[in-house]
């Protein structure tokens, strides 16, 4: 049994932050953990796009042996401890706690085509409903990693985290590649700018099904959220609703204010602990 404390309802959902925990920020006598760079010049997916990856690990990590790999969009973004997420302070706490499996986490930025006009690839790979980006991650990303640590080849033991259009990217590349990814964390996604529109409600209620593990989170005022149409809030809110119908372990979580990565970054400790419990 576990006593949640009291906390009243915001009377104004739009004027609201969040807190962050004892595990976003380093905590005395946790060793930080290791990070290692490397940078992809040309990619077989996304030709002509350069990027970084950066691959954390915890201070005590033995790379011999076989770990669960978590894979993190918006790379560096989501490393940062000054930025919103904190996730080399957070797995640090947690491996120390030994909350979460030995884990070895890729962080990779969103493609650059340095010779183009709009030279961000990320809405491109992030917001398609396809498997290129589950597959550059798989066949292009990972292999590199495992030059470095030993990786599990089990789905079960491996994962993705992704805000926004990056909450996109997790939630489809578990999706279309299921036999290599089976556990999803997507903060305030927007499912409502994928081309076409959000496909998984329909996909779920037609009958299909994966393996799959999935904590989505939703922000009350995220974009259009009181809109008929192109609705943010209200397209996680059906995928949720859609993959509780089908059995799916899923997890959902409602926050006041608007798109804002904040929230996903306080929720990201317990997060990784539900999904790798």
């Amino acid at each position: 049994m576990t006593a949640v404390p009291y906390t009243s309802i915001p009377l104004d959902p739009n004027a609201v932050t969040y807190a962050y925990g004892p595990d976003s920020a380093p905590r005395p006598g946790v060793s930080p953990g290791h990070i290692e760079r490397f940078t992809i010049e040309a990619s077989r997916t996304f030709p002509g796009t350069t990027r970084t990856v950066w691959v954390h690990t915890a201070a005590v990590h033995d790379s011999s042996a076989p770990s669960s790999a978590m894979f993190f969009n918006d790379g560096w973004w989501y490393l940062d401890p000054d930025a919103a997420v904190r996730g080399a302070v957070v797995l640090d706490n947690l491996a120390a706690q030994e909350a979460i499996p030995p884990l070895v986490s890729v962080f990779v930025d969103p493609g650059i085509r340095t010779a183009s006009e709009r030279p961000k690839n990320r809405n491109i790979e992030y917001d398609a409903f396809d498997s290129r980006y589950a597959d550059f991650l798989l066949d292009e990303v990972l292999p590199l990693v495992a030059e470095l640590h030993a990786i599990s080849p089990l789905a079960s033991d491996r994962g993705i985290c992704g805000g926004s259009s990056g909450g996109n990217a997790a939630f489809t590349a578990a999706w279309q590649r299921p036999d290599a990814i089976g556990r999803v964390i997507a903060f305030n996604s927007s499912f409502a700018q994928m081309p076409g529109g959000n496909p998984y409600p329909a996909l779920l209620h037609g009958g299909a099904r994966r393996d799959l593990r999935v904590l989505l989170h939703a922000a009350h005022r995220d974009i259009g959220w009181n809109d008929p149409e192109d609705n943010w809030f209200a397209e996680t809110l059906e995928t949720s609703a859609a993959l509780t119908r089908t059995g799916h372990d899923v997890r959902l979580v409602v926050g006041d204010g608007g798109h804002s990565p904040e929230h996903g970054g306080v929720l990201l400790p317990d997060a990784l602990r539900w999904l790798w419990r």
